[in-house]
């Protein structure tokens, strides 16, 4: 009896030829691109119909796919959630097993599917019809069942797969992402909606903080470290004490600001042997046209200002020049800004 061997795995397979990796590689890239540079000839008016079926939708997006276009789908929802249309996954194997009460007849149901034929997908959609539910569908096949029975269909077709065997889905999820991307912005675009309303939805990351604006960080009513031009210097070290911020606001009659008094312009004033610090005004001893911030501006705005002009901390003043807050260093380190 003879036994037969597997043929020995070429030198591509095993991975020893770097030339034939990188050029497998490219092969792909250019593949996905031509996809990709093909699909905005496949946006058509269901793309403006979907937009408005979402944008006049009373509820959530609830987003649906299976296998690699469920991934697809996962990062759709959270895209869409992420810039300002609210919207989730649903697995649709699970909704058919309960899930599907977590879709309410006010959401709109975008589904993803190559084939337009995944029978865990078609298995929802009679309770989706009967619920009243409009539905989206992104599929590679115009023709197909979920393509018809969708009130907007967006073409994620592509003429080849990257995978040389033609079975891994990879230029027709790369084409339903990018067909995702674009509904998400065009939703952002429709909304308005900006760099603060991200920022919101993303408080813990890297983005919320560098848009972390001067009014989320600053100290502000009874907080608020001020004294008139009339208050003596110990007055005003009092509530420099009280206020802790190494420094107080020195507002005039009107409640406008005249001047900043901070722990330099108290070093100075002690250098002064002719000052009797007991009595002596503030006004006299204070800095005037101090380094200001709006309150709208960016916190990071705040910290290039303190190292710019080697200072510790800033007041807040509005459009009138009125003292509406105040913060210091500190105040940036806690909120991770610097």
């Amino acid at each position: 009896m003879t036994l037969r061997t597997a043929p020995a795995a070429s030198a591509v397979a095993r991975g020893e030829d770097n030339a034939a990796l990188v050029a497998s590689a490219r092969k792909v890239i250019n593949i996905e691109s031509k996809a990709i540079e093909a699909l905005s000839g496949h946006v058509n008016g269901d793309f403006g119909k979907a937009c408005r079926l979402i944008l006049a939708c009373q509820g959530r997006v609830v987003v649906s796919g299976m296998g690699k276009s469920g991934h697809i789908a996962r990062k759709i929802a959270a895209t869409l959630a992420s810039t300002g249309t609210p919207a989730f996954f649903v697995h649709p194997g699970e909704a058919s097993h309960g899930d599907i009460g977590m879709i309410t007849p006010s959401d709109l149901v975008l589904l993803v599917s190559n084939s337009g034929e995944t029978q865990e997908v078609l298995t929802i959609l009679p309770f989706l019809k009967r619920q009243g539910n409009k539905l989206i569908a992104i599929t590679g096949n115009p023709s197909s069942t979920l393509a018809v029975d969708a009130d907007a269909h967006l073409d994620a077709s592509v003429s080849t797969e990257a995978c040389p065997l033609g079975l891994a889905p990879t230029a027709s999820t790369t084409a339903a992402l990018v067909l995702g991307d674009a509904l998400a912005i065009a939703l952002l675009e429709a909304r308005g909606f900006t760099a603060d309303d991200f920022a919101r939805s993303h408080p813990a990351g890297a983005l919320g903080v560098k848009l972390l604006k001067i009014a989320d960080v600053m100290h502000t009513g009874t907080a608020i470290p001020v004294i008139s031009t009339s208050a003596t210097l110990l007055e005003a070290l009092m509530e420099m004490s009280r206020k802790g911020l190494g420094m107080t606001a020195v507002l005039d009659d009107d409640g406008k600001l005249a001047g900043v008094f901070t722990d330099g312009d108290l070093r100075r004033t002690l250098d002064d042997d002719a000052v009797d610090l007991r009595w002596i005004a503030v006004g006299r001893c204070m800095s005037r046209n101090p380094k200001v911030i709006g309150p709208d501006k960016l916190a990071a705005e705040a910290a290039q200002l303190m190292e710019e002009h080697k200072i510790h901390a800033l007041l807040v003043v509005d459009a009138a020049q009125r003292v509406v807050g105040a913060l210091n260093i500190h105040d940036l380190l806690r909120a991770k800004v610097v």
